[in-house]
C-alpha cells in the first residue's frame, strides 16, 4: 500500500492515518479496532481515563509498539510493510514524552543537536544554527550552555519539544507532555504548544489538560476501553458530547 493517495474522498488531506488498530498486551487487549485520522497543519486532543488506551495508540503511531492488525499510512506510506524503512519515517514522526529523557552529561545545546548529528548527519556547526533555532522557538535559547539539572521541569520537557522540533518532524506526537510538572510550570509548556499550533505544526497529544484541549484542540477523541467512544469538534465534545459514557468522563473531572 506504499505510496497510496492520503487524500479521501471528502477532500481532506490525512497526513497519518491509522485504522482499525489492535493490540494486546497478554490477555489484555488495549486497543480494540482504532481509528485515527489526522489532518495536515492540525492539533488533535486524545482524552480519556488512564489505562485507556491512549499512551499505546500514539506508540503504535510510530511502532514503538507493533499493532496486532490495522493500517498506519503516513504520509502516503504503509508503515507496516516490510519494505517501509521505519527508521527513515520514524524521523519525520517526533514524539516528546512524559518523562523528558534528556541526558544529564550533556548542555542544553548538546541534547538538541545529538541527533541533529548522530542520526541526520550533520555537521556540528550546521547542527548548532538548527539547534538554536528550535530553542528559539520554545523560548529558552539562552540556556544553551546550562545542563537539564540546572532547569525547571518546565524548562526541560520544552527543551525536549525543541530537540524534536530541530529534526523538522512531519508531525508530533506527545504522550501527557505535562503530567510530570508542578502545576504551576503546565502553563510554560501548553504556550509553546500553542504557538507550534499557530504556525501550522501537526501534533496528536494524549493529555488530560482538557481546559487547553477545548481552546486549542482542532478534534477531540474520547478514548476509553481501547475504542474511540466519541469524536469530534472540540466544542461539540466538550459542550455536547453525545455519548453517556463521554458526559460522565467530563463530570467526573470538572469534580
Amino acid at each position: 500500500m506504499s505510496g497510496a493517495d492520503p487524500t479521501p474522498a471528502d477532500g481532506r488531506q490525512f497526513l497519518l492515518e491509522a485504522r482499525g488498530l489492535r493490540k494486546r498486551f497478554g490477555a489484555v487487549e488495549v486497543l480494540r479496532g482504532v481509528d485515527l485520522l489526522v489532518e495536515r497543519g492540525r492539533l488533535v486532543f486524545l482524552i480519556g481515563p488512564s489505562g485507556s488506551g491512549k499512551s499505546t495508540l500514539l506508540r503504535c503511531c510510530n511502532r514503538l509498539e507493533e499493532p496486532d492488525a490495522g493500517a498506519i499510512i503516513f504520509d502516503g506510506v504503509d508503515l507496516l510493510s516490510r519494505r517501509t524503512d521505519i527508521n527513515a519515517a520514524r524521523r519525520q514522526i517526533g514524539m516528546v514524552f512524559q518523562h523528558f529523557n534528556l541526558y544529564p552529561h550533556l548542555t542544553v545545546l548538546g541534547n538538541v543537536t545529538l541527533a541533529l548529528r548522530k542520526v541526520v548527519g550533520l555537521r556540528r556547526q550546521e547542527a548548532e544554527v538548527r539547534a538554536m533555532a528550535a530553542l528559539e522557538l520554545v523560548g529558552l535559547a539562552e540556556k544553551a550552555p546550562v545542563y537539564p539539572a540546572q532547569l525547571s521541569g518546565g524548562q526541560q520537557q520544552r527543551i525536549a519539544i525543541a530537540r524534536t522540533l530541530a529534526l523538522d518532524p512531519k508531525i508530533i506526537l506527545m504522550d501527557e507532555p505535562t503530567s510530570a510538572l508542578d502545576p504551576e510550570l503546565v502553563g510554560s509548556v501548553l504556550a509553546v504548544i500553542k504557538d507550534l499550533r499557530a504556525r501550522g505544526i501537526t501534533m496528536v497529544i494524549a493529555s488530560h489538560e482538557m481546559s487547553f484541549a477545548r481552546s486549542a484542540a482542532d478534534r477531540v477523541l474520547f478514548v476509553d476501553g481501547g475504542v474511540v467512544v466519541e469524536e469530534g469538534d472540540a466544542e461539540e465534545i466538550f459542550a455536547r458530547p453525545r455519548h453517556e459514557r463521554t458526559r460522565r468522563f467530563l463530570t467526573q473531572i470538572r469534580h
